[in-house]
């Protein structure tokens, strides 16, 4: 599964990621990790959303998490 992390935003702690399993893109934040000193720890971060992208992966395949239905078009 692709996953794309983005910029760090150290007001919620959290990093937002977007998880593609199958085409569906799946876009949502994941928690980050954080070293003692209480600075980011971006390799932890990585860590996790990798054990976030497992739980996405079982929902795709469950059809829980599923491409969004587009609207049909009205005449006008």
């Amino acid at each position: 599964m692709k996953t794309t992390i983005g910029r760090y935003d150290s007001a919620t702690r959290s990093v937002p990621v977007v998880f593609d399993p199958d085409g569906i893109a799946h876009a949502r934040s994941v928690n980050a990790c954080h070293l003692e000193d209480g600075s980011y720890d971006r390799k932890g971060t990585v860590a996790r959303v990798a054990e976030v992208a497992l739980g996405v992966a079982v929902k795709a395949n469950l059809g829980v998490i599923s491409a969004p239905v587009e609207p049909e078009a009205t005449p006008a």
